[in-house]
């Protein structure tokens, strides 16, 4: 009740005022029935106050999100449900939703009055044009009488996130080499020479399941031989994005890095459907396993919160790729390069591996001076050219580079070795 009191509206005080003047009046001139209307004013507003404070304890409140998960650009439903649990039926209900600045305003939402037990459900529309993980909520009531006496604010603890993700680009069907990697009791083998058939064997071990006899080489040997356990060949990708602040250049959702991270997403979406066991390191600890069910949302939902790291360095992220490593592909998405830097990623280069280097020119993203920009490019260049050297496959990505024109670049074989290398080798005399 006392909380009540403090809640009253102007009007309620308006109400209390006029009361006690009346009743004061009622007094001076000995007249008992204006005393009874002071009474009746001065009691309206308390009663007001009674039934606020009374049926504020009985709401309950429930936020849902419709997705939960979307991508940059794209628009969110918010749909709040409210339910009156008290007996007594509530006056109009004013919705405000917290939301931080990136979502949008507050909304301010008119709920009308709730009879006994009813429930009612109103919903708003969210758009985030920048990645990251939102907190919505808490939600705030302010609850009024019919009258308008007294207002009184109630906010629900419970909060929801919203996950805005990085923007995913359809990308071209392209062959890439050096994928595949396998393991188990024999060596690998190419499943493009050989089958099922010619499967590697061994002498039959007590407490072999007797299903594992291969009969032909049983036949063949003249003991029981057995199939030896393997893993099949399978498709394998290690996603390396780069974090490093000094890599990156240019604010907001046009920066570079923000180009890198939804390069990351699609290059790791594209992969994964095509049947890649997948994996996603970056240099400040990031380190995801998307080959599980579900692990294409965990993925993106890292992505959507990744950072600038000030602290981060090449040689770390080697590191961190070479503290797993999976085999296969390696695709990475790098900012600015020394030449120095360039030479330590050659650690990735492991027999077999096919290595892709998508080489941003960040530089690109500011208006630099002639002097400086034509020395900006000889560093992009000398970078280029060491990882030329070391094996990379290198495509270079200026300021407004669309990654589905990019991807195929990927794919350059022998006869695109070729042709770089005559560059490489030009960008070299040019170094000197």
């Amino acid at each position: 009740m006392r909380e009540g009191l403090r809640g009253l509206t102007t009007r309620g005080k308006s109400f209390l005022a006029c009361a006690v003047t009346v009743a004061l009046a009622a007094l001076a001139f000995g007249e008992k029935d204006l005393l009874r209307v002071a009474v009746l004013i001065g009691v309206l507003p308390l009663l007001a106050s009674w039934y606020v404070g009374r049926t504020r304890y009985k709401l309950a409140c429930t936020r849902s999100l419709e997705p939960t998960r979307t991508p940059v650009g794209a628009t969110a439903r918010v749909v709040l449900r409210l339910q009156n649990l008290s007996a007594l039926p509530t006056g109009t209900l004013l919705l405000e939703d917290r939301l931080p600045y990136a979502l949008g305003s507050r909304p301010r939402l008119v709920l009308e009055r709730l009879g006994r037990r009813q429930a009612s459900s109103v919903a708003y529309s969210v758009r985030a044009d920048v990645r990251g993980r939102y907190e919505i909520g808490p939600l705030v009531i302010r609850l009024t009488d019919p009258f308008g006496l007294c207002e009184l604010a109630r906010a629900f603890p419970s909060v929801d996130h919203l996950i805005v993700t990085p923007t995913v680009v359809p990308l071209p069907a392209v062959r890439l080499t050096g994928e595949y990697t396998g393991s188990g009791d024999s060596r690998a083998r190419s499943v493009a020479v050989h089958g099922e058939d010619d499967a590697a064997t061994r002498e039959y071990r007590h407490g072999d399941d007797l299903r594992r006899v291969h009969w032909r080489s049983t036949a063949r040997v003249g003991e029981l031989m057995v199939r030896r356990e393997e893993q099949p060949w399978e498709s394998r990708a290690t996603v390396v994005l780069d974090t490093r602040a000094v890599g990156h250049r240019g604010e907001g959702p046009t920066a570079s890095f923000e180009w890198a991270v939804s390069t990351a997403a699609s290059v790791s979406v594209h992969l994964r459907d095509g049947g890649y066991k997948l994996r996603l390191v970056t240099d400040t600890g990031v380190d995801v396993d998307a080959t599980e069910v579900g692990g294409e949302g965990t993925l993106l939902d890292h992505l959507a919160e990744v950072k600038l790291s000030q602290r981060g360095d090449i040689a770390t992220l080697v590191d961190k790729v070479r503290h797993r490593a999976d085999g296969g592909l390696v695709i990475g998405i790098f900012g600015l390069l020394s030449p120095a830097e360039a030479d330590l990623l050659a650690g990735l280069r492991t027999s077999g591996a096919t290595c892709v280097a998508l080489l941003i020119d960040s530089t690109t993203w500011l208006d630099l001076p002639t002097a400086a920009r034509e020395e900006a490019d000889r560093r992009h260049e000398a970078s280029a050219l060491a990882l030329l050297r070391s094996g990379w496959r290198v495509v270079g990505v200026p300021h407004g580079g669309k990654l589905s024109a990019l991807w195929p670049q990927a794919a350059r074989g022998q006869q695109g070795y070729t042709w770089r290398a005559a560059m490489a080798e030009t960008v070299a005399g040019g170094v000197r």
